[in-house]
């Protein structure tokens, strides 16, 4: 298997674990300050990052990665659950779902800005059909909407699609998992201070289906999928394995159904086989001029 294919199937595991990140938001912010589950899902994923690093052993990031993680941080590991969670306490996951279709779009432009990628012209066309597609899509639907609601899904995505960009870049030399790892290690002590400042007073209102959740967006948002899209972008390019991102409103959009009841329309199959046709034809226009750089030690890609 070839690095690229390797990293569209990264991608593809990475998008799968992600769709499940908004219909767990949603159910958790039922019983859940937003403030509080942004910082306790960050703090318990950390904690069991560090405790990764520490078992393999893993070398500290260099000086000049500091600035680069925290900044990764603050897009995927505080930006973007806050805001969401934020988000969703205005409108309904399928409606925050659908913001999702903006998210390649951002990370593309991102990849150019950060990770010195220069896809072809015709990527940038489907690229914006794709996401056109479900935002139109949206529209349609008539789903709940809510200004403030909408206006910080869209500050969400920005500090996702920069988030992943720069991880992306890292992910080249440190390796994807450890990537997400010292982004959360370097966060830690904030994120479990304010996890003791913001916990609930009591925990016996707190159905299970809230902490069920809370435990997915922790373990598998906030860290298992990440080892797997850092990995996809850093092998696939960061413009082209981030069109994948165009399917997950519909995996999202299935599970709100299924496990939040959530109206959806059977038109969601046509318009996802539109979308799967802009991807692929994204990734076929994808190839630019950028190489990305060779490890620079055996031990960061371990």
């Amino acid at each position: 298997m070839n690095k690229t294919t390797s990293g569209w199937i990264n991608g593809f595991l990475g998008v799968l674990i992600f769709s499940g990140s908004l219909p767990a938001t949603r159910v958790a912010v039922v019983d859940f300050d937003p403030l509080f589950l942004t910082v306790c899902r960050a703090a318990i994923a950390g904690v069991i990052a560090g405790a990764l690093l520490l078992v393999f052993r893993q070398q500290r990031p260099i000086r000049s990665d500091i600035v680069p993680l925290l900044m990764v941080a603050l897009g995927v590991v505080v930006g973007f659950p806050l805001l969401t969670a934020l988000a969703l306490q205005y409108v309904t996951s399928a409606h925050a779902i659908l913001f999702v279709g903006l998210l390649p779009l951002a990370t593309a432009i991102f990849g150019v800005l950060r990770g010195g990628e220069r896809p072809r012209p015709a990527f940038w066309i489907f690229s914006t059909l794709g996401s056109s597609i479900v935002v139109g899509f949206a529209l349609t639907q008539g789903l709940a909407s809510s200004p403030v609601g909408d206006a910080f899904m869209l500050a969400a995505i920005i500090a996702c699609g920069y988030g992943y960009a720069e991880g992306a870049r890292l992910s080249r030399r440190l390796g994807g998992w450890q990537v997400i790892s010292w982004a959360l290690v370097l966060s830690l002590p904030f994120m479990l201070l304010l996890s003791i400042i913001y916990m609930p007073v009591t925990w016996t209102g707190i159905g299970h289906p809230a902490l069920f959740s809370l435990a997915y967006v922790s373990l598998f948002s906030m860290l298992i999928g990440f080892v797997f899209w850092y990995r996809g972008l850093a092998q696939g390019g960061i413009a082209a394995v981030g069109q994948l991102q165009l399917l997950q409103p519909f995996f999202g959009l299935l599970l709100a159904s299924l496990v939040l009841h959530e109206s959806i329309g059977w038109p969601i199959f046509t318009v996802n086989i539109a979308v799967v046709l802009c991807v692929a034809l994204a990734r076929r226009f994808s190839a630019n001029k950028f190489s990305p750089p060779a490890p620079i030690t055996q031990n960061y890609n371990k």
